[in-house]
């Protein structure tokens, strides 16, 4: 049976970088994954350019259901450091906006620099291979579709639920059962919404259309908000501004939609009725989408051809406050095949938030995006995957010396 410092199950962003970083710091490393290409959900990222991390990163980006887990691990490796090896590398990359980074070239060269980082630490990587059966016998056995494994050291950085096309499972899941940890229920997050077909018939037209807005959903200190652009579509909303609110919204909560942050609708209307002959439809096309603009207004039963002077105070009113405080209800979600990342996951009170290794069993870790800790949009999530591999890569590798110190004394 071969025998490794370290096994990681998990070929992701979070298993390449644990891998290297424990290889080059003296661990015996096995990479392994079932499919027979690592790392596909870094070259779908980003439209393919992945944003590999956020400069702006804090705790107060994440949820979980045990908020302050996340803390540690973002404060010892930082957007900073992996900055440091991405130049180091001499990868491009430029900022969108919001502190988001992007390679300039392709996610690929981020794939080809932590292979790379494994091939400097002797990474040994088999896939695909699938782990069939995994005991807790002096460490770790692993029935492997390569043959057993025997490690002390097992790291768990299966990822999660979403995008099943290539090769998403709950394998991560079911080994944290096993081994009697409890789960956060997973669910699809960064995710576009659905609604009743009926509902959103009005709507449905206006698939294509994108606008800046404010978006909110919750109440009292449950109450979160973005400012970021939607997009309408046949079955529902999404965008930026809705894949940020889809991980905090809830079944049978609304969501408030400012199609129109920092205008006074209202105000601009009233005014263009004293100043203006134009028809309202114009006038409102100048404030909205002009495909957005005509279905509101034929929703709310006004004539878009009505000479402004026509049009009564009221309705003008009327109009620019439902769409300042625009109440929707979402019945669901695209699912998995659409979700970014997932939410929940395993229960971080029951993890180490220093080493990643479970407080249930020796040796045991989990990492990325297994665990129940969920980044906002915008590289933040990449950078919970480096982080926490890093605080995991780092303890494997002080646990191996301290082993090492009391056997020679």
């Amino acid at each position: 049976m071969e025998t490794f410092d370290v096994v990681i199950i998990g070929a992701g962003a979070a298993g390449l970088f644990c891998a290297g970083r424990a290889g080059q710091a003296g661990q015996r490393v096995l990479l392994l994954d079932h499919s027979p290409k690592v790392a596909e959900k870094i070259r779908i990222s980003g439209g393919g350019r992945a944003n590999f991390t956020n400069r702006e990163v804090t705790p107060a980006n994440f949820l979980s259901d045990n908020p302050r887990f996340c803390r540690s691990a973002l404060a010892r490796f930082t957007p900073g450091d992996f900055l440091a090896l991405v130049q180091r590398h001499g990868i491009a990359f430029h900022e969108k906006h919001k502190g988001q980074l992007f390679c300039d070239r392709s996610a690929e060269d981020l794939v080809t620099m932590l292979l790379r980082e494994c091939e400097a630490g002797g990474v040994v990587r088999r896939q695909p291979c699938a782990v069939k059966a995994i005991r807790q016998r002096s460490g770790f056995e692993l029935d492997t579709e390569a043959g057993p494994v025997q490690t002390p050291r097992l790291v768990i950085a299966t990822g999660g639920l979403p995008v099943p096309k290539i090769g998403a499972s709950d394998f991560g899941l079911r080994i944290a059962q096993q081994f009697g940890h409890s789960i956060i229920a997973p669910r699809p997050a960064l995710v576009p919404l659905t609604f009743d077909p009926q509902q959103w018939a009005p709507f449905a037209a206006l698939s294509g259309v994108a606008l800046p807005v404010g978006i909110s959903t919750g109440t009292g200190k449950a109450r979160t908000h973005f400012l970021e652009d939607l997009l309408f579509t046949h079955r529902g909303l999404s965008g930026p501004a809705v894949l940020q609110i889809s991980s905090f919204w809830r079944a049978g909560q609304s969501l408030q939609i400012d199609l129109a942050p920092g205008v006074d609708l209202g105000a601009r209307l009233l005014a263009a009725k004293q100043t203006s002959r134009r028809q309202l439809g114009n006038e409102f096309s100048a404030l909205l989408p002009a495909r957005l603009a005509d279905a509101w207004l034929l929703g709310a039963g006004l004539d878009a051809q009505r000479p402004m002077p026509d049009c009564k105070d009221k309705d003008l009113q009327a109009v620019a406050q439902r769409a300042r405080a625009w109440d929707v209800s979402p019945t669901g979600d695209e699912g998995w095949k659409k979700a970014e990342v997932m939410a929940g996951g395993v229960d971080t009170r029951e993890l180490s938030s220093q080493t990643l290794e479970s407080k249930r069993v020796p040796g045991l870790h989990f990492i990325g995006e297994v665990v129940d800790v969920t980044g906002w949009l915008g590289g933040y999530n990449f950078q919970w995957a480096w982080a926490s591999a890093a605080a995991c890569a780092d303890a494997l590798a002080a646990a191996a010396s301290a082993t090492s110190t009391s056997h020679t004394d």
